[in-house]
This record gives structure tokens, C-alpha cells and sequence, in this order.
């Protein structure tokens, strides 16, 4: 392969070790390129506790942990996304996820799966995940707390469509119409 000067416009044989450089620069670029596409997301973490460290799979990211939750006594107080919390909406509070994030949590005692969205900070207690509605607690099966797998699901999730759109079931989140009050129309990200 030959070069151009630029300046001259003369033609000259290639440096072996000018194109041996550049052909490893671009494998190197396109390695770290293809490693940075490859790799998911993951909501920042404290690194100093082993037991709260985000495990990823290549589909998904997940941690497993101790869920408690949270009811009457907070009733109507702000969450610190600034919503009223409401103890009978499908809503989560975790230490790192983003607001407005979507999460599914699996009890792994009894395998039962919900929906949450996450809408405050939490849990208080170190030694859990996440803390969740009354409501989300009730669908899990979870009286006080258990062992949960936590994975961030896509606002186009169809598992997560599917339960919004399930008849006869009240609202999710407050404001949002049930099937009998509304049509749900599609889901954003924040």
C-alpha cells in the first residue's frame, strides 16, 4: 500500500511500521468500542458491600437481596421523586436505580413476580435492597420481609406491558387510569 504526500502530491512506498501502528489502533478502537456497546448500564453501587455489589448477566442487570416494605405510616407523605406516596400503587424505594425506573422483583421463596416503579429512596435498614408499597409487597406474598431478585426492566418491556394492560385490577400508580377508568396508551422512560 503506498502514501500520498499531501503537500507534494508524490507517491511513495508505505512504512511497514506506520501501517502495522495504524492497524493496531483501529483493532484496539474497535475492540473497546464493541466492549463499551456490550456492556449494560448499571446504576452506581456502593463497591464497599460484597452482599449489595449489582450482579449483570449479558441480558440484564439484577442484584438479589432482602425486600421489606412500607405502608400506612406513610400514607400520603412525598416520596423523594416528589409524589404522594401511595401504599396501594405498585412503587419501590432503592438506594441507586433512577426515579421513574422500572424494576422486576421476583420473591424467591414462592417465585411471584410484580412490577414496581421506582419513586423514593431506601430501604433505611443496610442490610436490604429495596423497599416496597404495601401493595407491591402484597402481590409477592411478602408479610415482612424475604429474599427478592431485583432486575431493571425497559419502559417497553412486554411482561411489564402485559401487567399494566391486566383486566380488573386497580390503578398502578396514582393518576393513572385502570382498565375500566381509561386506556393505557403506552409507557416513557424518564
Amino acid at each position: 500500500m503506498n502514501e500520498m504526500n499531501l503537500q507534494t502530491g508524490e507517491v511513495m512506498p508505505a512504512r511497514k511500521g506506520r501501517i502495522r501502528s495504524t492497524a493496531s489502533l483501529l483493532a484496539f478502537s474497535l475492540g473497546l468500542t464493541a466492549t463499551l456497546l456490550a456492556a449494560p448500564a448499571q446504576p452506581k453501587g456502593s463497591a464497599d458491600q460484597p452482599s449489595n455489589k449489582p450482579h449483570s448477566s449479558r441480558h440484564s442487570w439484577f442484584e438479589i437481596g432482602r425486600a421489606s416494605w412500607y405502608g400506612k405510616k406513610f400514607q400520603g407523605r412525598r416520596t423523594a421523586g416528589g409524589e404522594k406516596f401511595d401504599m396501594n400503587a405498585l412503587t419501590c424505594a432503592h438506594r441507586s436505580l433512577p426515579m421513574g425506573s422500572w424494576v422486576r422483583v421476583t420473591n424467591l421463596g414462592n417465585r411471584k413476580v410484580a412490577f414496581v416503579r421506582v419513586n423514593d429512596r431506601g430501604p433505611v435498614p443496610d442490610n436490604r435492597m429495596i423497599d416496597l408499597s404495601w401493595a407491591a409487597a402484597h402481590r409477592l406474598g411478602i408479610g415482612g420481609t424475604a429474599k427478592v431478585r431485583i432486575e431493571r426492566v425497559t419502559p417497553n418491556d412486554p411482561e411489564l406491558i402485559a401487567s399494566l394492560m391486566k383486566e380488573g385490577e386497580p390503578p398502578l400508580f396514582p393518576g393513572m387510569p385502570g382498565v375500566g377508568g381509561g386506556r393505557l396508551v403506552g409507557v416513557a422512560d424518564r
